[in-house]
């Protein structure tokens, strides 16, 4: 097996999840197609440049492209986590931040409207992406969201957080809420604090040197400091232990695509791979 191309465990696990082709005519088979997808993230490179062994790289930028429209690669990553969570081994003491990605020159140009808005912020670094991201204990992922560079953290904390959505093999709902949260200080904020408060979600977030110094200044009126568990906050590496991992795929490290949309899906792809499904 070539180190960028599915084992059989991997590709037993993924085949029931690719749609199913109505089409009479001769099909490139799907493997191959998504060993060429993974070809193409692991390395970097443009879609032109995959080896004529997964067939012609306009069949895999069309099919990815489809798969990515539909929902694909979003339900490999949530089957792992299904998976995962059936045999108990997913952590649900959860770190969560976020990473700069810079974006190459052929990430820019697309429209700017709706579900086509490619992400991209202006920043010291020139156009880049932000990776937010939410994982287990593990450092596995369970969410993502894309926005550009210059986004402030803490505007995309409860969107990050309402991407946690694992469905059970049996009756009833998808498990959302985690039974611990660890933030570093970019999440310090009153707003966030109360919506974890409101959802019973303990947390571990530090303070911020202006919060703390604001607190103390109304003297009473500031009110007690939040709690803060400094065992439990050394816990939060494995969220930068699961960037470093994703980061391993060159076409995740820098952004070379005109769409959030597709770059998101590029990440759910990846990000299904740190979890065992084999």
């Amino acid at each position: 097996m070539r180190r960028h191309e599915l084992s059989d465990a991997e590709w037993e696990f993924v085949r029931p999840l690719l749609p199913h082709a109505e089409s009479r005519r001769k099909r490139v088979d799907d493997r191959m197609v998504l060993n060429g997808i993974v070809w193409k993230f692991r390395t970097g490179s443009a879609w032109r440049d995959v080896p004529e062994r997964y067939g012609s790289w306009a069949t895999l930028h069309t099919r990815f492209c489809r798969w990515a429209a539909d929902g694909t690669f979003e339900r490999m990553l949530r089957a792992a986590q299904v998976k995962a969570d059936a045999a108990g081994a997913v952590d649900w003491i959860m770190s969560v931040d976020s990473t700069i990605v810079r974006a190459h020159q052929h990430a820019a140009g697309a429209p700017k409207r709706g579900l086509r808005s490619p992400g991209l912020g202006r920043s010291r670094g020139g156009q880049t992406s932000k990776i937010h991201l939410v994982c287990d204990g593990l450092g596995r992922p369970l969410g993502f969201t894309v926005t550009g560079g210059n986004t402030n953290d803490c505007t995309q904390f409860t969107a990050v957080m309402e991407a946690i959505r694992v469905p059970r093999l049996g009756p009833g709902r998808p498990r959302t809420k985690p039974t611990h949260v660890i933030g570093d200080k970019g999440y310090s904020s009153k707003a966030i604090r109360t919506w974890l408060r409101a959802r019973g979600i303990a947390h571990t977030i530090p303070e911020r040197a202006d919060h703390i110094r604001n607190r103390l200044r109304r003297g009473r009126r500031g009110g007690r400091p939040p709690a803060f568990e400094k065992a439990l906050y050394k816990r939060r590496n494995v969220v930068e232990r699961c960037f470093n991992r994703l980061k391993q795929w060159r076409g995740i490290a820098t952004c070379y695509d005109k769409t959030a949309a597709i770059y998101l899906a590029g990440l759910h792809g990846a990000g299904m791979f740190l979890w065992s499904v084999g």
